[in-house]
């Protein structure tokens, strides 16, 4: 199965479709590239119109949900990749992942929340998934989100574009 069958697998596990247009929340663009590394803009877990798993993490938010939270955004960013390069072969490497957690006090598992994401990329990329990471605990995210990602990728060739 090549990485684009993974992604709609892993997808509709989440419920969430990768071939939808994805919203983005202001004026920007989601994805840059600049020769051979793509940057995705931060990611919150929104599926169509509606952000999943609004609230705190360690209060209103599960570790669970927080996770599914982070493998949404981390599905966003993939279907944003595949939109922007034809394929997910397109894919070399990911350099970087950071996960923002909206976390309450005393909430420290901020890893184990971006492990949801981790899983995203492994499940999809396989060892093209291998990634640096940092997971940060914050006060506040847009649209009341529990997890924002946000990812570098490395391409196989400068400005690889569908």
């Amino acid at each position: 199965m090549n990485r684009d069958d993974k992604l709609k697998q892993v997808a509709a596990e989440f419920g969430f479709d990768p071939d939808e247009t994805i919203r983005i929340g202001g004026k920007y663009t989601p994805v840059l590239v600049d020769g051979r590394t793509a940057y995705v803009a931060g990611q919150v877990p929104r599926i169509g119109e509606v952000v999943h798993f609004v609230g705190i993490v360690g209060e209103s938010v599960s570790l669970n949900d927080g996770r599914r939270a982070a493998g949404i955004s981390a599905l966003r960013a993939l279907a944003l990749i595949r939109k922007q390069c034809g394929t997910l072969d397109a894919i070399a490497t990911v350099p970087r992942m950071t996960v923002y957690v909206r976390s309450a006090p005393g909430f420290t598992m901020q890893s184990e929340v971006a492990d949801g994401a981790s899983d995203v990329l492994y499940a999809v990329l396989g060892d093209a998934g291998v990634h640096t990471r940092s997971s940060v605990g914050v006060l506040q995210l847009p649209k009341g989100a529990s997890v924002e990602a946000d990812f570098i990728f490395g391409l196989n060739r400068s400005g690889a574009t569908a």
